[in-house]
């Protein structure tokens, strides 16, 4: 299977102008063979908390047809994209969560980040469960930033027949997860780490360097997009089927 990890620059609040972003680079993953592509963290709208904790119309639902153009894109492509963003709740605030569309542009699964860090939590509610799906008879873990540097996600997610585990993250520079985070994950749990960042000034996180990347299970970058610019890490990974997907 072909995995693309994504960076862009978004646009504060823009859900219109992110989503046709996220739409673009699918289209770009996939004319590289990708079957799947991971975002960063609250890419929908940016990592704006201020914007966030203000704004409820900044907060979607899975089925919001502002996600349209994404959802588009993956029927088009016949490619599944892992979308972060301020999610709908049924309680009084939202989630920061991971949206996985699958190759027909259906819903296939709601990740809500466990973890959450600092001023998100005047914002935001925690999820209380581990993210899943299966993608062509391979499984698939869910984690946003934070949770990252709790391995007992990885340890979880290796234990329930996991290959592949995908992060949707805000770093900035400063940030010491690209050498003692996601490729500790890999090679302690015998994982793929797929990390999708932004890049750009973000009000909530700083300057975001990028570095969106895939690591091999022996902590190893088989992959990245580099600093600065927006593009995908893209890479063939040797996974095994091992169940029947739903797609």
């Amino acid at each position: 299977m072909i995995l693309a990890a994504a960076q862009f620059v978004p646009v504060p609040g823009d859900i219109e102008a992110n989503v046709r972003s996220m739409a673009a680079l699918i289209h770009t993953a996939a004319a590289d063979g990708a079957r799947l592509v991971v975002f960063g963290e609250l890419t929908v709208t940016g990592y704006e908390l201020g914007l966030l904790g203000e704004d409820p119309g900044l907060w979607v639902a899975p089925d919001d047809p502002r996600l349209a153009a994404v959802r588009d894109a993956c029927r088009a492509t016949a490619t599944a994209a892992v979308v972060s963003c301020a999610a709908r709740t049924d309680r009084a605030r939202p989630a920061i969560a991971s949206l996985v569309i699958g190759p027909d542009g259906e819903l296939l699964t709601r990740y809500d980040k466990q973890h959450l860090h600092g001023p998100e939590n005047d914002i935001f509610s925690a999820g209380g469960e581990d993210g899943r799906f299966t993608l062509d008879g391979v499984r698939f873990a869910l984690a946003i930033c934070y949770d990252n540097r709790f391995p007992e996600l990885a340890e979880r997610a290796r234990a329930d027949g996991c290959q592949v585990y995908l992060a949707s993250s805000a770093l900035d520079r400063e940030n010491d997860s690209f050498d003692t985070v996601y490729p500790v994950r890999a090679r302690t749990h015998g994982l793929y780490v797929a990390l999708g960042n932004l890049v750009g000034l973000s009000t909530g996180a700083g300057e975001c360097c990028g570095g969106s990347a895939v690591w091999g299970p022996d902590g190893v970058v088989l992959a990245t997009a580099g600093t600065e610019a927006p593009g995908l890490a893209v890479v063939e990974l040797p996974l095994v089927r091992s169940a029947p997907g739903p797609c």
